[in-house]
């Protein structure tokens, strides 16, 4: 059906018979015979599926197609072998596929629509997709620098032109992705992590205009909600306060099965704004939050208005450094699955992107341990405190001892003189470890005589405590 051809100087050429009878040649230019024979099979296959004899491509000669390149496509489709790829231009193909993208979020298409600006401002609205090479592709991310866009930024907005076009290469408008080799990987970058204090959040609350302002602060700050989408969800449905807890559903995490929703403990830091917002609301109220639901309502600039107000700077990260805050703050009292729970990430985006190490720590780690003198100082301290509470044990007149040493009844010979609970032996007469009285002196030579008898005793002095080992 098909034959390789080898020309004087070195190079191949594959004859076949088109559906119309035509004798047609692919030229190979300098491969080796082993290669050739193998183009000379898919181009065999080819030629089967366009006179009509199998009808279709089969999945490894489609595979072949999709990794070929522009001139080798563009010989096949001169043949009559495949059909031309389509030239779209990066304007009108962007266009197409982010209207036809009306799954995604509203924040989903903001970012597309951003990157798209960026691409057809760098590289134009009538750039051939298929023109497009790796190397312009690293001259786009360098633009993107010099816009000064912050290093996640960049990295989201490569992630996002390489998913443009996989599409493309999906729909085979291109061979290959220029941007596959871009980073897009997210980063944790320490230099825009800021722990907001608790003084600094008190400051930012009493500067908030209205009850609803603060809750939106407080949610962020003392519930570690992702603002707007999880604060603007919440309904009073999702309360429970009988429990203690508030089902938060997230938006950002809906598309992994089981993480559509969470449980958030009602911290009794954030408690006082929620009932205050909750005594306010109007019966059938639904939502938690009534005001700020708007499309055009920035709750970024204004919370930026409400830190001036409060005499502070505004951090690097308004609202993410709030719930990194919060996750800092959990992580030293809970443990890190529990606290990842509440906020709803995974441990390796805690460890990444949310806990910080901040001054406190520090601080705690240069104190210097107690010197000598100073465990001394503290050692007698806590004997005062035990002696304290050793004080309401001591029992009244001696004569109420003898009453009390008269009426002792008979009990088993395994429970010693030690104390109120019976001691555990090991070898000979040792004790194990225990918190017991010290059995007092006796003159009455008949009870010490005695091993078969155990007496409550009650010391005339005030008994002291030690370790029998």
């Amino acid at each position: 059906m098909a034959s390789v051809i080898s020309d004087p100087n070195g190079r191949k050429r594959i004859q076949f018979v088109a559906g119309d009878r035509s004798r047609k040649t692919i030229r190979l230019g300098k491969v080796t015979m082993r290669q050739a024979e193998a183009v000379k099979v898919r181009i065999e296959q080819l030629v089967l599926a366009a006179t009509g004899v199998t009808g279709v491509v089969d999945d490894e000669t489609a595979n072949w197609l999709t990794g070929l390149d522009e001139r080798m496509y563009d010989r096949l489709a001169a043949a009559g072998l495949v059909t031309e790829r389509s030239s779209v231009n990066l304007g009108a193909f962007l266009d197409a596929y982010i209207e036809e993208r009306r799954d995604v979020k509203r924040g989903t298409a903001t970012i597309y629509g951003h990157v798209k600006a960026n691409l057809t401002d760098f590289f134009g609205d009538n750039k051939p997709l298929r023109e497009i090479t790796p190397g312009e592709a690293d001259q786009w991310q360098l633009y993107l620098v010099e816009l000064g866009l912050a290093h996640n930024t960049i990295r989201r907005r490569c992630g996002v032109a390489k998913q443009f076009l996989r599409v493309a290469v999906k729909r085979k408008l291109v061979s290959s992705n220029a941007f596959e080799e871009l980073n897009s990987a997210m980063q944790g970058n320490p230099e825009r992590f800021y722990f907001v204090t608790q003084a600094e959040a008190q400051k930012v609350l009493d500067a908030c205009p209205d009850a609803q302002w603060r809750l939106l602060f407080a949610l962020s700050r003392y519930g570690g909600l992702r603002c707007p989408s999880e604060h603007l969800g919440l309904t009073w449905g999702d309360i429970n306060w009988e429990k203690g807890r508030m089902l938060v559903r997230s938006p950002k995490t809906a598309h992994h099965a089981g993480h559509d929703s969470r449980l958030v403990p009602l911290f009794p830091e954030l408690l006082p704004y929620l009932r205050e917002v909750f005594e306010a609301a109007e019966p059938g109220t639904e939502y938690v939050i009534t005001r700020y639901r708007q499309a055009n309502c920035n709750l970024r600039t204004q919370l930026q208005r409400i830190i001036a107000k409060a005499g502070l700077k505004a951090w690097p990260k308004l609202f993410q450094n709030l719930r990194s805050t919060r996750e800092t703050e959990l992580t030293e009292r809970w443990p890190e699955h529990v606290v990842c729970a509440w906020l709803g990430n995974s441990r390796a985006v805690a460890r990444e992107h949310y806990l910080q190490v901040t001054d406190e720590h520090f601080e705690r780690a240069a104190t210097p341990a107690p010197t000598g003198a100073e465990k001394g100082v503290q050692n007698a301290a806590q004997q005062a405190h035990e002696l304290s509470r050793t004080a309401s044990h001591t029992v009244g007149e001696p004569a109420k001892y003898e009453q009390k040493r008269d009426s002792a009844t008979q009990c088993d010979e395994s429970i010693r003189l030690a104390g109120f609970e019976p001691a555990t032996f090991g070898s000979v007469d040792r004790r194990s470890i225990q918190l017991s009285y010290r059995r007092p002196f006796l003159t009455d030579n008949s009870i010490i005589a005695s091993r078969n008898c155990c007496q409550f005793f009650l010391a005339v002095k005030r008994p002291t405590m030690e370790f029998r080992i």
